[in-house]
C-alpha cells in the first residue's frame, strides 16, 4: 500500500484572522496551541486517538507563514522520515527541514519535490 496523506497545513499571516475566516467559513473546529505557534484544525468529528471519524477526510493545522511553509502543505504518513528523505533525494528532490519531534506524538520533516512543492512528512511515535 502507498504512503497516505493523513494532515494539512495551512500558513497564515495572522492566525486570529485565518482562524475566524475557517471557522466562519467551513465550520471547522480550532484549537490554538500557543507553546507550540499552532492551530490544530478538525474538519471532521474525530475519535479519541484523533482519527477522523469520516472515511477519506483528514484534519490538519494552521502555522504562522514561514519558510518552507509559505503555501498550503500537504502531510504524508511514512514507516520512516529517514528511509523516506532518502528515496525523496535519489528522486531529485531535497529535505528543507530535517525529522524534529512534535511533541510526543511524533516527528515531522519537509521536503521540496522536484516541482518545487514543499510536502511535509509524518513519523508516528
Amino acid at each position: 500500500m502507498s504512503d497516505p496523506v493523513v494532515h494539512f497545513e495551512l500558513p497564515a499571516d495572522d492566525l486570529e484572522r485565518a482562524q475566524g475566516f475557517y471557522r466562519e467559513a467551513f465550520g471547522w473546529d480550532l484549537r490554538p496551541v500557543p507553546e507550540m505557534g499552532y492551530v490544530l484544525v478538525s474538519t471532521v468529528s474525530t475519535d479519541e486517538q484523533g482519527t477522523p471519524q469520516l472515511p477519506g477526510a483528514i484534519n490538519g493545522g494552521m502555522v504562522g507563514r514561514h519558510e518552507p511553509v509559505s503555501a498550503p502543505v500537504v502531510t504524508i504518513l511514512v514507516t520512516s522520515i529517514e528511509q523516506a528523505a532518502q528515496r525523496i533525494e535519489q528522486l531529485g528532490g531535497v529535505v528543507v527541514r530535517a525529522r524534529q519531534p512534535v511533541g510526543t506524538m511524533g516527528f515531522a520533516a519537509y521536503v521540496r519535490d522536484t516541482e518545487g512543492n514543499v510536502v511535509g512528512l509524518w513519523e508516528s511515535a
